[in-house]
């Protein structure tokens, strides 16, 4: 997997290169896979479950940057630069992009239109991902 790409982000301002953290990356993957629990639980709304799953997804992409050594501030871009980081498929970025949009409409308009079975593909396309990052080998010690 090359990360030139993400190189080349840096050289943009659009990410910031920065050692990773074994215990940030430890403490990503317990947060996410708290959320991935309560997307779980069939007695929450479809829009808590929806806000569970998402957040998750967004920590364990975060979480697969860090390890990479970079960082963004860029909600959506994380789930771009899963392509490089855990050779994630493009399509499902892209709908982790589609819940990122309705995410916001969310949360800046108030309004969340999500069906059962976009909450079902954002789950399942979440646990998909954290066991990607857990599969990441421990960040060395140099």
């Amino acid at each position: 997997m090359t990360l030139k790409e993400l190189d080349n982000l840096v050289k943009i301002n659009d990410l910031k290169a920065e050692p990773p953290d074994q215990n940030e990356f430890n403490n990503m993957l317990l947060s996410a896979k708290r959320c991935i629990k309560d997307a779980g639980i069939a007695g929450l709304s479809d829009e808590g479950r929806f806000s569970s799953a998402y957040t998750a997804a967004h920590v364990l992409s975060l979480a697969a940057l860090r390890w990479h050594g970079y960082r963004s501030s860029n909600r959506y871009q994380v789930f771009q630069c899963l392509v490089h980081t855990v050779a994630f498929d493009q399509a499902k970025c892209r709908m982790l992009g589609k819940c990122h949009k309705l995410r916001n409409v969310a949360e800046y308009e108030g309004h969340l239109e999500i069906t059962p079975q976009l909450l079902k593909e954002l789950i399942g396309v979440t646990i998909e991902l954290q066991k990607l990052v857990e599969a990441l080998e421990p960040i060395s010690s140099d």
